[in-house]
């Protein structure tokens, strides 16, 4: 359709697709007008300076299963929907703004695993003190960043708790979902682009896909905030 429009072949189109994407994936997410983080140690310096709660998550996004009697096929299924998929982790504000994507990695690779290779444990011990709030797949971090990093609350009564417990840990459960809710909000948003609800394309380039849609949806999210509304 784009070459129909330009007056151009096909493959014109592609390849300047395939020169603009990573250039994009480079940009990184925008938290102000010219103002951009890139890295997770930047996230963490912003959000330290700034005084705001960060919440991370990691999302799945479907992709084609690899052909027959390739190396690592098995690596891209994911263990908690059995389907072939790759995973980013994303972090936002407390009020679901998009500050960082990762690049892609095989679902089969936990959530946990995946932060800590991202190295989100050394830049919370040796950056500024804040609050990362997660949800249970990242139970564990707390103690290896002194706490930084908030995940629901241990039952400590597996079988028969008494009544008052269970009232307790429910209240507790809940008060830290209302509160990491935000980053379901930013992962929904960017899945609103049809290539982030299920890429048929190449996996190769899915790490710059979802980070070129993650620096352009906080690029819109940023120009719509800074419009003032007339009184």
């Amino acid at each position: 359709m784009l070459a129909c429009w330009f007056g151009v072949d096909r493959s014109t189109i592609t390849r300047a697709i395939g020169e603009v994407r990573p250039l994009l994936a480079t940009l990184g997410c925008t938290i102000a007008t010219g103002v951009r983080l890139r890295t997770l140690a930047e996230v963490v310096d912003h959000l330290g300076a700034s005084g705001q709660t960060g919440i991370i998550d990691g999302t799945e996004i479907r992709v084609r299963r690899p052909a027959a009697g390739r190396k690592d096929r098995e690596k891209f299924i994911s263990g908690k929907n059995k389907q072939n998929a790759v995973k980013a982790m994303v972090l936002t504000d407390a009020s679901g703004k998009l500050l960082f994507c990762s690049p892609a990695q095989p679902a089969s690779c936990a959530d946990i695993t995946h932060a800590r290779q991202l190295g989100l444990v050394k830049h919370l011990t040796k950056g500024p003190a804040v609050e990362i709030l997660a949800d249970g797949g990242y139970q564990g971090l707390g103690a290896q960043t002194g706490g930084r990093v908030v995940t629901p609350p241990h039952r400590k009564f597996k079988k028969n708790p008494p009544d008052w417990y269970e009232e307790i840990y429910e209240r507790q459960r809940k008060a830290h979902s209302s509160r990491r809710i935000r980053v379901e909000h930013g992962i929904a948003h960017l899945k609103n682009c049809r290539a982030l609800a299920r890429h048929h394309g190449r996996r190769e380039h899915m790490s710059d896909t979802i980070q070129a849609i993650a620096g352009l949806l906080s690029h819109q999210q940023t120009a719509t905030r800074g419009v003032r509304q007339p009184r």
